[in-house]
């Protein structure tokens, strides 16, 4: 474990700032370790273990002895045995106990009361987690973790008090134009838990730019627009469409969602989009639109009233105190109908639910009206807080276009984060401008609620696959988290400890990664066969099982349309080579599927056209290559990055792409980053003969 000693006090009380992501600032009173190989048990102090968090976002706090519990699994990460979570009185020698306490006064960058503070206390007999709530009991355990992979499973003895700068930490991702499977968003919140990020805002309504000056109405009208939320409840009916209902979530899926993230800390908060982006509103009721259609007419009688009736629907499904209602990019032209929106909108929710509001920040000049001061603005404007307005900073050099722009980026700023304060150093939730500091509030300001990091798909669900919005984040956000936080940590110690610290992510495997003694990961050469197992050759234990197929010298054929070899794995993240000798069967139909696996599909073409595919979601991407039939080729499927390839035979590589269209009227071809797909072979109509399966871990 690498330690900053800062000073030494008379008492030889170390204080020192332990790197981790957030930092943590501790006192060291021994050279002295404690070894994690100890403790038997978490024992959750049993005066508190029903106690939640009622200062926070969520709905639906965890309890302490939940929160225990999510402890005890994600300590399988370091390699540890599970351990049992028992209720107790009080700290025993060999444990980590979890309590709570207000002895402690934790507070915030602008001096406030803060539940999510903690302390973290080291004995030489075992550990205490003190939290403000459960839910900074939590955030304690993120600590411990992180300190004992860094410290070889040994923590020094001592203690350290911590909370967050900032109440909202997190980030923003646009589902409204690019869907997004309920355990991909799970994984996700599990990312933003180790770091202490506590926000996931999920925009679940948007379109495609209506190009109005190229457009026609019938064109609007056919637009991708999408509406995430399905209820059966007639007041919606027709709100989402019949085609669109395998990618939007019911009510049972998304309240899964929302509990799941509370589980670790976070909170989904909710945006349904309007009065502009739109367009998925008047493709259900056409006279509701302006001439541009993603535009409401607000001026009309029932637009205002049906914008009610959605929210009354969806409303009893957020399990969040804050709700979005966009209010984004609206006709400026048309700034009191805007505001006569934005307030109407706003005091029915609060009226109805109770709820607080945020919008994104726009230019709408009126000299009549404004907008309501109890609704915070998703903007990085200081005469916002001038005006008397809380501020959430969304600042726009960490908002992200996915796959391609021609002005923002397409992943977070590392150096920004560490060098984007205007006057020197690290970034930080008060900074709206990483040039001008007469733009910037104090850091101790009250109104600057966070920091929220946003990822938008304004080209659409094809220009992307799921995880290349993960990827965008990566490698930059922890960093941002740190900030977020109020960390203080550096640029070279992010570096030293990133790769180790993202290797024990609890509740996530995002980067698909397959745990392997070599670069070979699996390799069936169909040779040595027990019943209907087919032996995995490359030392892992990764055996397939043969349903409905026959092996014979080093061959496996698959001779119907359900036949299928099933493997224990599902997918194999970035950088890989998948090789295998295949001979389709004329037999087979298009479309039908050679390989299949979590994120996607490998198909012998698409729709009408026998063009080899990768499926991934419901986009096909396809090469210029048909497989032919009845013949022997050798497969290479290539991950290398951020770029997909296939080889056939001798020939050269083939490139995946996919293609964007800017603004209608202009296109962009793009690499695609697609997994490979291992869970099944056949299965799918495929009929024919494999050999020489093989997948290597390197590309």
């Amino acid at each position: 474990m690498r330690l900053l000693a800062l000073f030494v006090a008379a008492s030889a009380v170390v204080a020192e700032t332990l790197v981790g992501i957030p930092t943590f600032n501790f006192n060291a009173t021994t050279s002295a370790k404690f070894s994690l190989s100890q403790v038997k048990s978490i024992l959750v102090d049993e005066r508190f273990q029903h106690s939640v968090d009622l200062d926070g976002e969520t709905l639906i706090p965890p309890t302490l002895l939940a929160f225990a519990q999510t402890f005890a699994s994600d300590l399988l990460e370091l390699g540890l045995p599970k351990l049992s979570v028992q209720e107790a009185d009080a700290a025993r020698a060999g444990s980590i106990f979890l309590t709570i306490s207000n002895d402690t006064v934790f507070l915030d960058a602008a001096g406030r009361k803060t539940s999510e503070g903690y302390t973290l206390t080291v004995e030489e007999q075992g550990v205490v987690i003190t939290g403000a709530s459960p839910l900074g009991a939590f955030w304690g355990t993120r600590t411990l973790i992180q300190q004992a992979k860094l410290g070889d499973l040994e923590l020094p003895i001592g203690s350290g008090s911590d909370s967050p700068g900032w109440k909202t930490r997190g980030v923003m991702l646009d589902a409204g134009r690019h869907y997004y499977p309920p355990e991909f968003l799970i994984e996700i919140c599990a990312y933003l838990s180790f770091f202490k990020q506590n926000t996931f805002h999920l925009h679940l309504s948007d379109n495609l730019f209506n190009n109005v000056d190229i457009y026609s109405r019938e064109r609007s009208l056919d637009l991708y627009a999408a509406f995430r939320l399905n209820s059966d409840d007639p007041a919606v009916a027709g709100l989402v469409r019949p085609y669109r209902f395998n990618e939007s979530y019911t009510r049972d899926t998304f309240d899964n969602i929302q509990s799941s993230c509370a589980a670790r800390g976070v909170t989904i908060i909710p945006e349904l989009e309007a009065p502009g982006h739109a367009l998925v509103i008047s493709q259900w009721k056409p006279e509701l639109g302006l001439d541009d259609l993603s535009l409401l007419n607000i001026s009309f009688p029932e637009t205002i009233p049906t914008m009610e009736t959605i929210w009354r629907t969806f409303l009893p499904w957020f399990q969040a105190k804050t709700v979005h209602i966009g209010a984004d990019e609206y006709d400026s032209s048309l700034a009191d109908d805007y505001i006569l929106f934005v307030n109407t909108m706003s005091a029915f929710i609060r009226s109805t639910s109770g709820k607080s509001i945020r919008i994104w920040g726009t230019n709408e000049p009126s000299n009549t009206s404004v907008v309501s001061h109890n609704i915070t603005i998703q903007d990085q404007v200081l005469e916002l807080i001038g005006e008397g307005y809380e501020v959430l900073n969304s600042d726009d050099g960490f908002y992200i276009v996915n796959k391609f722009s021609g002005s923002y980026p397409q992943q977070l700023n590392i150096t920004r984060i560490f060098e984007g304060n205007p006057v020197g150093g690290a970034w930080a939730p008060n900074i709206f401008d990483t040039n001008n500091a007469t733009n910037n509030p104090p850091r101790n300001d009250p109104r600057v609620v966070g920091e929220i990091a946003a990822l938008w798909n304004d080209y659409g669900p094809n220009a992307s696959t799921v995880h290349e919005a993960y990827y965008a984040w990566r490698d930059g956000l922890p960093a941002l988290a740190d900030k977020q936080w109020g960390g203080v940590l550096t640029r070279p110690e992010y570096d030293s400890i990133f790769d180790a610290l993202h290797s024990i992510i609890p509740g996530q495997n995002l980067d698909r990664a397959i745990a392997s003694k070599t670069d070979v990961i699996l390799r069936y050469d169909f040779a040595t066969v027990h019943g209907e197992t087919v032996i995995d050759s490359s030392g892992n234990g990764y055996d397939g099982t043969c349903i409905g197929c026959s092996i014979n010298n080093g061959v496996i054929t698959l001779s119907s349309p359900s036949s299928r070899l099933t493997t224990p794995l599902t997918s194999k993240g970035r950088n890989y080579t998948l090789s295998f000798s295949i001979n389709p069967s004329s037999k087979s139909p298009i479309g039908s599927t050679i390989l299949s696996g979590a994120d996607s599909t490998l198909v012998l073409g698409n729709g009408t056209l026998s063009s080899l595919a990768l499926i991934s979601g419901n986009q096909a991407y396809a090469l210029n290559y048909t497989l032919p039939r009845d013949v022997w080729t050798d497969v290479a499927l290539i991950g290398r990055g951020n770029a997909t390839f296939l080889r056939a035979g001798s020939g050269d590589e083939m490139q995946f792409l996919t293609v964007l269209g800017i603004n209608g009227d202009s296109f962009e071809w793009e690499p695609i980053a697609i997994e490979a797909p291992l869970a099944q072979i056949g299965g799918d109509g495929f009929m024919g003969s494999f050999a020489k399966f093989e997948l290597l871990g390197t590309a």
